[in-house]
């Protein structure tokens, strides 16, 4: 699954929850500045993907009259463009590969800025980044059929897309994150 802006304050936030639960990191400068950092490096991340498929539409725009006389499966064309150009953009395509990447940079990052001490490996401590960050992932999508399923409840009517829905959704979002010890 794709990490998206939206999600990344909450995966930083359990990146720094989880690293201070582990019992081998000591935090200098305690949970804030952990997940501010992580928080910075995944949006590099999900920037740097959007810029790589804002490039691939262009091309696909560019080419639009070619691709449908060839009646080309746009979808397709789309992920073998990304395909070609990932590497132009660093971005890695393969999602474990990629989470490990971004689990180190993060690591390195919170060394750099003297946020964290450890006495074990740093495999170690970068395995639970990674973790979280996958752990994160995987339970997105619970969490999300659980907000969907409470606001279906409601004998309002809600419609997806306007304020007064995303601003219920994202309540309850975090309400459940917080039921889980997730934020």
């Amino acid at each position: 699954m794709k990490i998206s802006l939206k999600t990344i304050p909450h995966i930083s936030s359990k990146i720094a929850i989880d690293l201070n639960n582990s019992g081998v990191v000591t935090m200098t400068k305690g949970l804030e500045a952990i997940s501010h950092e992580a928080e910075k490096v995944l949006i590099e991340n999900v920037k740097q993907e959007l810029a790589l498929e804002e490039k691939v539409s262009d091309i696909c725009d560019d080419n639009e009259e070619e691709i449908e006389f060839n009646l080309v499966d746009e979808r397709q064309l789309f992920f073998m463009i990304k395909k070609k150009l990932a590497p132009e953009f660093g971005i890695i395509l393969n999602y474990e590969e990629r989470y490990s990447d971004i689990a180190h940079k993060i690591l390195d990052e919170l060394y750099e800025e003297d946020l964290i001490h450890f006495e074990v490996t740093e495999n170690r401590i970068k395995n639970i980044i990674y973790t979280a960050i996958t752990s994160f992932i995987a339970e997105a999508s619970e969490l999300d059929d659980a907000v969907m399923d409470k606001i279906r409840t409601y004998k309002k009517r809600y419609i997806p897309g306007t304020d007064e829905f995303d601003i219920l959704y994202e309540k309850l979002y975090h309400e459940e994150l917080t039921k889980r010890g997730m934020e």
